[in-house]
């Protein structure tokens, strides 16, 4: 989703590779109950040692508990499993606000 906004207010900006956590927690992470952001902070503590300051829903909040899902994610896996996750599936929802 960041990425699209970033491409329409840049333009010509090429957009690196992108992994979409999300889908990823999903194929490396089966069987939980929930893969809302806030639920994989919670269980795998994504927020400890974070500023009280620090809330979620906000941008460096977000991207910090982002990153380390990512890295605790790319831990399972070779960056080239990693690419070769399905990109979609039947089991991904689409995004939604509510």
């Amino acid at each position: 989703m960041d990425v699209g906004v970033i491409q329409r207010k840049l333009g010509d900006w090429e957009c690196p590779e992108v992994f979409d956590t999300l889908k990823l927690a999903r194929r490396l992470l089966p069987g939980l109950p929930s893969y809302k952001l806030s639920a994989l902070v919670e269980k795998y503590e994504l927020a400890s040692g974070l500023d009280g300051e620090e809330k979620p829903h906000r941008a460096k909040y977000d991207a910090i508990v982002t990153a380390r899902l990512f890295v605790l994610l790319a831990g399972r896996r070779s960056l080239e499993e990693l690419r070769d996750q399905p990109a979609g599936g039947g089991s991904d929802e689409e995004p939604a606000l509510f």
